[in-house]
This record gives structure tokens, sequence and C-alpha cells, in this order.
């Protein structure tokens, strides 16, 4: 099958999802300027640069999450485990404005040490960020967010061997469509190089 996206996929869902898995879930908290916390998950989410560390997401019509960045300056990306799959899909609902997502999903809340904004307290890792740029993608209401991580917390229990293991909180990804997977094997493939 080919199609041209400008021409549509005649398919009963849009597949472009479905082809760029899994992705990570960046599960995004901000505060407003008036002091109102945020929390939202997002797909389009990845690291960009190691030095100095950098991630992007991307944000599709304009958020709560990109208000407040637009005016604070500063995000966290929290890693989210596959035992906070209910609580992240909470907080992907379409909220009033001053809701906080933390007290609704019920998820642990602490200030972060280097931004003014909270953090999923127990959450396997969270970067610190502070916004680089946001960038107006083509179409109707696309954002891409970049920021560059100014700390980076990481839960001690998850820590082996001086490497921090993911298959101990087993991170949920996102797939196509409305399907999500979780990260529960990892195998070490060496470049020809090394």
């Amino acid at each position: 099958m080919f199609y041209r996206p400008a021409d549509g996929h005649g398919l009963p869902h849009n597949p472009f999802n479905a082809l760029i898995t899994p992705r990570p879930i960046g599960w995004i908290s901000t505060r407003s300027a008036a002091g109102e916390d945020n929390l939202a998950p997002y797909s389009f989410f990845n690291g960009a640069a190691y030095v100095p560390p950098q991630v992007m997401f991307t944000s599709t019509d304009v958020k709560d999450n990109l208000t407040n960045i637009q005016q604070t300056g500063v995000f966290c990306v929290n890693i989210c485990a596959a035992e906070k799959m209910d609580a992240m899909n909470i907080t992907s609902a379409a909220l009033p404005h001053d809701v906080d997502e933390f007290v609704e999903a019920g998820v642990d809340k602490v200030e972060c040490s280097e931004i003014a904004c909270a953090r999923v307290g127990d959450a396997p890792a969270s970067m610190e960020c502070r916004m680089t740029e946001i960038v107006r993608l083509k179409g109707a209401d696309n954002y891409l967010i970049l920021g560059e991580v100014v700390g980076i917390h990481m839960r001690d229990d998850y820590i082996v061997d001086g490497k921090f293991d993911a298959t101990l909180y087993q991170p949920l990804s996102r797939m196509g469509y409305r399907d999500y997977t979780i990260v529960k094997e990892v195998f070490e493939l060496k470049r020809p190089d090394d």
C-alpha cells in the first residue's frame, strides 16, 4: 500500500501513529504564573541532545501545559511506569484549567529542586527543564517544545550496578491508535566499531 497523506489513506483509522512505535510517554508537569499545577501525558516526546541534555515534545492545540510553559519558561518530564497507567490516563482528560490533575488522579506531588514546578514524587525518574524554544509547526495548532534538562531525579531502587534499569519499573509506551505497550525485557546490541 502507498498513499499520500494529503490525499487520505482510505483505511478506517489513520495509520501514521502506528508507524512510529513504541513512543515513550513524557508525563509533563507545569505550573501556571498564577500557581496552578498541571500534569498531562504526551506521546510525541523524546530526547533531543546529550550535551547539554535536551528533550522535546509536541502539543496539538493550545493546552494548559503549553500556556504554562509560555508563561513560566519551565516544565518537568516525568517518566511513566506501567503501574501508573490508570493515573496517566486520568491526566489525559481535557479538564478545566483550574483542576489539578495531580489531585484528580491521586498522584504524589512534590516540588522540583531547580525550577518552580511540581513533579511526580514517585516517578522512576523526572527531568526538570528550562524551555529553550517553542516552534510553531505546520498545521492548525501544532507546537514543538524544546527544553534543556537542568536537574534529574532518579529513584535509587532502579539503579543496579551503576545503570538505571528500566525493566524494574517497566516504562509505559504508546503504540498506534489506542494501543500501548510495556517494556519488560531488553537486550544488548553492540555497534560494529565497539
